[in-house]
């Protein structure tokens, strides 16, 4: 599942870029954020409890569907280095155990003079969206992303 890992700066971004992960949601995923976070909300853990509940069975967590725009900001787009600044969602629809989520982030809009760029965020369950929201991220310059290990050689 984890993306292979893309270094991109500043200057490589342009509006309009888009970047996908796609995540099929296993119950081993929801218990492991349930230990990591400590939000063991029985409606993620127990699908006695679920069943009684108007989705009819468990659910992850939506923090957990929202990592997986963390995921493909800090791996592709735009990559190590990235510092998220902020992040909203908006909750629309369940994910439940065994739904495959889509998650695409696109760069709306960049400031260079700041280095920032804000980035629409969408995760889908089929067509359905069950997650959408923005994120904005500080993006290092060519000047500092040629120091990182991840960096290509020049080539010569």
């Amino acid at each position: 599942m984890f993306p292979e890992l893309r270094l991109l700066c500043f200057e490589d971004l342009a509006i309009g870029m888009t970047e996908t992960l796609t995540k099929t949601i296993a119950s081993s995923d929801v218990v492991g954020f349930a230990e990591v976070t400590g939000d063991r909300n029985p409606i993620h853990l127990s699908e006695h409890f679920a069943a009684r509940t108007p989705f009819g069975t468990r659910i992850a967590h939506g923090l957990y569907t929202a990592s997986l725009i963390s995921a493909v900001l800090g791996t592709r787009l735009p990559g190590p280095g990235a510092v998220y600044i902020s992040q909203t969602l908006n909750f629309r629809a369940p994910v439940k155990i065994g739904d495959t989520v889509e998650v695409k982030v696109e760069v709306a809009e960049l400031i260079p003079e700041r280095r920032r760029a804000r980035l629409a965020c969408t995760c889908r369950v089929g067509e359905e969206v069950v997650l959408d929201g923005e994120a904005w991220v500080k993006v290092p310059p060519r000047s500092e992303t040629e120091r990182s290990p991840l960096a290509r050689p020049a080539a010569g």
